[in-house]
């Protein structure tokens, strides 16, 4: 599965990603809206970790949608 299919698909994947990473709250699941960039951002803000790391735990999530 690539990003474009992901953003297609936020509303269904929501739940998944809210699973994988807890900390985000349904407001921020709303902003998101499948943008890549702002779930990095989010991650980063609500994790404290760096970007890298974020688009890392990112890729591994998609891979496991596929």
């Amino acid at each position: 599965m690539n990003w474009d299919q992901i953003e297609g698909q936020w509303k269904q994947l929501r739940g998944n990603a809210k699973q994988q990473w807890g900390k985000l709250t349904d407001d921020d699941l709303d902003q998101i809206d499948g943008n890549k960039d702002i779930l990095a951002g989010k991650l980063q803000e609500q994790y404290g970790i760096e970007k890298e790391e974020a688009q890392r735990q990112i890729d591994d999530w998609i891979k496991g949608r596929q």
